[in-house]
């Protein structure tokens, strides 16, 4: 069996719903080659005793992924990924992530908090697709 390579995490203040977080996490991870096919994805009991949600929420999440064609439910063994979303610009990400985290630290050294760098994250984020689309 192999071990889960992912660990979910939930953010009350997202506003998305748990079942969609948990689908986003996923499809990051799938994105970043963090996830890879034939790597199973935790338990839905693992993620309903780590997260304490209720395990229709964690089924409607992997539904959602089998539906998308992004996992397989094998029963009685578990849920597996069975294709990613990695493209050729994974070998990108090094130095942009490196950019980003030097990024991350000025802001911090300029006192902002993290609630503050993320609402000057994604306003600057959707400016900037906005305007390319213009």
């Amino acid at each position: 069996m192999t071990t889960p390579m992912i660990e979910f995490h939930l953010d009350a203040g997202s506003g998305l719903s748990p079942y969609l977080q948990l689908v986003r996490q996923v499809r990051q991870a799938l994105r970043l080659g963090l996830l890879r096919e034939g790597d199973q994805l935790p338990t839905v009991k693992d993620v309903v005793g780590q997260l304490a949600i209720n395990p229709n929420t964690v089924l409607k999440a992997y539904r959602e992924l089998e539906h998308d064609g992004l996992v397989a439910a094998r029963p009685g063994i578990g849920t597996f990924v069975t294709r990613t979303l990695t493209d050729a610009t994974l070998a990108a990400h090094g130095p942009l992530r490196k950019d980003l985290r030097r990024w991350l630290t000025k802001a911090r050294m300029a006192g902002l908090d993290d609630e503050s760098i993320e609402a000057l994250f994604m306003t600057t984020f959707r400016t900037a697709s906005r305007e390319d689309v213009a």
